[in-house]
């Protein structure tokens, strides 16, 4: 009961205070509930307590993304280390989480925002343009989350390689 209470008290405060395109260090991260591979769901008020790794990408299987994947997963025990967790956030199906998590065996849960709901909250569902083409999809970024649920420190435009080491240096110093 007391879990609800405090999922429903940073659902409102988020929703009244993060009232903004763009999330900013010291903000409260908007809280969520969202489906996972192998089932169920994963909220970030769950993960109250620990440093919260968020990473949204744009898509399930590709190279960059795979990329990224493969090197919070080689990471993982390092991130457990320090009392924090990782979660990945794209548009794809749950199905197609399972899919990508069994082909490249993967450590990290996934999560689904099918309805982009959850990155639109974070500012990462934006305009987007590739051969000329204009179109709204997921701009790679990270969040480290503090314990309490406020935004430590935020990566954008984000170039794969070295990146997760980066995100876990900061890990450990926050």
């Amino acid at each position: 009961m007391i879990e609800g209470l405090l999922r429903q008290f940073l659902l409102l405060r988020t929703l009244r205070e993060n009232k903004m395109t763009e999330m900013n260090v010291g903000d409260f991260a908007p809280d969520f509930d969202l489906p996972r591979d192998g089932g169920g769901s994963v909220s970030l008020s769950s993960c109250l307590g620990q440093k919260v790794v968020l990473y949204f990408y744009p898509r399930d299987d590709t190279a960059g993304c795979t990329i990224e994947a493969l090197a919070f997963t080689a990471h993982i025990d390092g991130f457990s280390a320090c009392n924090c967790k990782v979660l990945g956030v794209s548009k794809d199906t749950v199905i197609s989480h399972d899919l990508f998590r069994g082909k490249h065996d993967l450590g990290i849960p996934l999560l689904s925002d099918a309805d982009s709901d959850v990155c639109e909250n974070y500012g990462v569902w934006q305009e987007k343009t590739m051969d000329g083409r204009t179109f709204m999809g997921i701009a790679r970024t990270t969040f480290l989350i503090d314990e309490r649920g406020k935004v430590s420190r935020i990566w954008r435009d984000i170039d794969v390689e070295g990146h997760v080491e980066e995100v876990l240096e900061a890990a450990r110093e926050a």
